[in-house]
């Protein structure tokens, strides 16, 4: 009797959410914090693809495997777990996921730290992309854009065939893909037969296809070994095989989506759940202590017991500039 393949999700929960600091930290970065309809972005993910998938595989690392594993005991999911002993970028981390699955199994690969809402939308474009990998391709999501928004990269499309891969824009060039109405949002999820996926890692990077594998086959109860992991190049899966394989189809998609890689975008999705703003667009994060705002509008504060953050909201993208200056600094504030 035939096995029949197994659709498995893979959720990736390697970020550590710079831009979301002092919220974000290392030691609990942005896709486990309870701030979002009291559930985690995590348990979220989790939650949203549990009548889509057969099986739960969740690729993290050494810092916060056991935040993931806390969720997933609480809520009774069986899963496999791949932990990554250093951070080696996408390439890496979906190769793992591959090398653990059959190579007819179908995966669909998401972040853990999405936003996610229409369910009925977000379901008709899984199954149309388990078609599309069901028959060979590797399928990425594309976001129908809301906006001209300059925190995304986008993809060009004709149909559902890629054109292009771009980079997230400047104001200009952002106006102008929406504008041409063939772009869409870079959702960062995709789907695929693990071995297809892998035949076109080896085919483009030999070299992360080959040491990713040397470090799968030598996992420890799903532990991935130190020095042998620090040997693979690390590259994103977008330069490593979207960008070049020509099996590459795109999902148009219309579920709600956000990746919350802002305070801009967290502010926005905060509002529609029915928190907290002044009369001048003020909101504030972290703590229901009175807080008055004088003369300002659309200002964030942000609080947190050891750091505080006070951001006009059209500069939220340069919260990872702090983040990086502290970073420098070896500050303790990251953690």
């Amino acid at each position: 009797m035939e096995n029949k393949k197994s659709i498995i999700h893979v959720i990736l929960t390697g970020g550590v959410g710079s831009r979301l600091w002092p919220l974000s930290r290392k030691s609990q970065p942005k896709q486990y914090l309870d701030i979002f309809d009291g559930k985690s972005l995590f348990e979220m993910t989790v939650d949203r693809n549990r009548n889509i998938a057969d099986k739960v595989m969740v690729v993290g690392n050494i810092d916060n495997c056991h935040l993931s594993r806390n969720i997933l005991e609480k809520t009774s999911t069986s899963y496999i777990d791949i932990i990554e002993s250093t951070p080696r970028n996408t390439a890496a981390a979906i190769a793992f996921a591959a090398f653990a699955a059959d190579p007819d199994d179908i995966l669909i690969v998401t972040p853990s730290d999405h936003i996610i809402g229409d369910m009925a939308e977000y379901e008709t474009a899984i199954q149309e992309a388990v078609e599309k990998a069901s028959q060979g391709a590797i399928v990425t999501f594309g976001i129908v854009p809301t906006k001209p928004e300059t925190g995304y990269g986008y993809i060009e499309r004709k149909g559902d065939d890629v054109i292009s891969f771009r980079e997230k824009p400047n104001q200009v060039s952002a106006r102008d893909f929406i504008a041409k109405g063939n772009f869409l949002w870079n959702s960062g999820m995709f789907c695929f037969k693990a071995g297809v996926l892998l035949e076109e890692l080896k085919a483009f990077h030999p070299e992360v296809y080959d040491k990713s594998k040397l470090v799968w086959e030598s996992n420890t109860n799903g532990n991935l070994d130190l020095a042998l992991s620090m040997d693979i190049p690390s590259i994103s899966i977008d330069y490593a095989v979207m960008e070049r394989s020509k099996k590459i189809k795109v999902v148009s998609s219309k579920f709600a989506w956000s990746d919350l890689g802002s305070f801009e975008s967290v502010y926005d999705y905060l509002v529609t759940i029915g928190h907290t703003v002044d009369e001048n667009g003020n909101m504030v994060i972290g703590t229901t202590n009175y807080t008055a705002f004088i003369g300002v509008k659309d200002t964030i504060f942000v609080y947190t017991p050891t750091a505080n953050l006070i951001l006009k909201k059209e500069f939220s993208q340069d919260v990872k500039s702090v983040y990086n200056a502290l970073e420098r600094d070896k500050s303790d504030l990251l953690n």
